[in-house]
């Protein structure tokens, strides 16, 4: 099958040939559209094109570990396994749409309509495998394109839950980008007066057309926001991306007394304490798409949380496809440019050099490209051949890190043959 690979070395795109996933505590499904999240994906494409030095400045985490392993095992296997980790492709993608070919779980047939989402898991790829809390059923009425969005709808979801807000209260969203975008729906279909604010007139007015009753540049923003709700706005969701710190400067000035702000975008996060202080404003950072996000008893081991935790991921991505079943969110407008699968890498030429206004990028899939069949048959024999030359014969199982920068480099130097190598996914086999 083919997926969408970035060289964490050069930041280069590919589309490569690899096996299909196998099954697991899930389904495999066969995509039929795929969403690129372009502000998630750009900022990982833009740190694998730095330069090593640039590398370990953003990410300082993962230095300390490299300190810790020439500590523990010496400079050339930390240099080694570092070197790995980055010889290794990274998959692009998380929120997909398309229909299930092969289930190891009681909750869905070879047939249904799905969406999916997970980093690792609904990629970029022809074929997908992904674990039962991950995906959900799309309804009656909606679209492949339309469910590829589920995922991102879920940030939009779970961000204005995390608002805490009730029917006729002023909300107000800083940054109009996708999810920014979504957020307004959201809160229009919760009863929410909304303003939507940016610097970019025509996201403006594209929120405008999707119901936001007040839009503004930051340019008489508070008299706007006055106008809209005399005490400031009973909650601020900031779906910007920044370094700067202005938008949560912004929305302290925005928020009224005991209102609250909630970050969902990658913004600076310098608070100015005055203003949060005189106003005791609460500031809340939302985490992804909802409980059970970076659980692994969740999301890889398929465990749900009992209803009183009642909007987790899974939740959050079927409210959002419910609403738009009930045509309450319009994506029709947000879908700004739609690319066949081998053509990924001029998607993401357009989204980093900006040459075309873009909203919604969205990757398609042909149908039936290959087959898809979680099952290996293993072949009986009465015994295996030895060689002649005395060269052993070597199959070998599982290729994460470890055994592909510390095993696996050493076995040319060896009198065998590596005949077989299985592992559960195939980017992991093709590496």
């Amino acid at each position: 099958m083919k997926q969408v690979l970035l060289d964490l070395q050069s930041g280069s795109i590919r589309v490569e040939n690899v096996p299909v996933p196998a099954v697991r505590r899930g389904i495999v499904v066969e995509n039929a559209y795929s969403l690129i999240s372009a502000g998630t994906e750009s900022s990982l494409i833009n740190l694998a094109g730095q330069s090593l030095i640039g590398k370990a400045k953003a990410r300082p985490d993962d230095v300390r570990k490299v300190i810790q392993k020439i500590g523990t095992d010496g400079p050339l296997p930390a240099y080694r396994q570092a070197m790995g980790r980055l010889s290794k492709p990274e998959p692009l993608g998380y929120s997909s749409a398309g229909t299930v070919v092969t289930t190891g779980t009681d909750d869905f047939e070879v047939g249904d309509r799905v969406a999916c989402g997970g980093a690792g898991y609904a990629v970029h790829a022809e074929y997908v495998s992904v674990p039962r809390n991950l995906c959900v059923r799309i309804p009656d009425g909606v679209g492949f394109r339309e469910a590829a969005f589920t995922t991102v709808g879920s940030i939009a979801m779970h961000g204005v839950r995390n608002a805490a807000v009730t029917v006729g209260e002023s909300v107000a969203v800083i940054g109009l980008g996708l999810i920014g975008l979504l957020v307004v729906q959201v809160l229009k279909a919760a009863g929410c007066r909304v303003i939507g604010i940016d610097i970019d007139p025509e996201k403006l007015s594209l929120a405008a057309s999707l119901g936001a009753d007040v839009v503004s540049n930051y340019d008489g923003l508070e008299g706007r926001m006055e106008a809209l709700s005399p005490f400031g706005a009973d909650a601020v969701i900031i779906t910007a991306a920044t370094r700067s710190s202005a938008p949560i400067e912004s929305a302290g000035r925005l928020v009224r007394a005991q209102g609250r702000v909630v970050v969902v975008g990658n913004v600076g996060m310098d608070l100015p304490r005055d203003i949060f202080y005189e106003k005791e404003a609460e500031v809340v950072v939302s985490r992804s798409y909802g409980p059970g996000r970076y659980d692994r008893d969740y999301e890889e081991r398929g465990i749900d949380y009992p209803i009183y935790v009642r909007w987790t991921e899974r939740r959050n991505m079927e409210a959002f496809l419910e609403l738009v079943r009930q045509k309450r969110i319009d994506l029709d407008p947000l879908i700004t440019h739609t690319f066949a699968l081998d053509d990924a890498p001029e998607a993401y030429n357009l989204i980093s050099t900006g040459r075309e206004r873009y909203i919604g990028v969205l990757l398609q899939y042909s149908p039936n490209g290959v087959g898809a069949s979680g099952t290996v048959t293993f072949l009986e024999r009465a015994g295996g051949r030895r060689r002649s030359d005395g060269v052993r014969t070597l199959g070998c199982i599982g290729a994460g890190v470890h055994a592909l920068s510390s095993l696996y480099p050493h076995l040319p130097r060896l009198p065998v043959n590596l005949a077989g190598l299985a592992t559960a996914t195939g980017l992991s086999a093709h590496s």
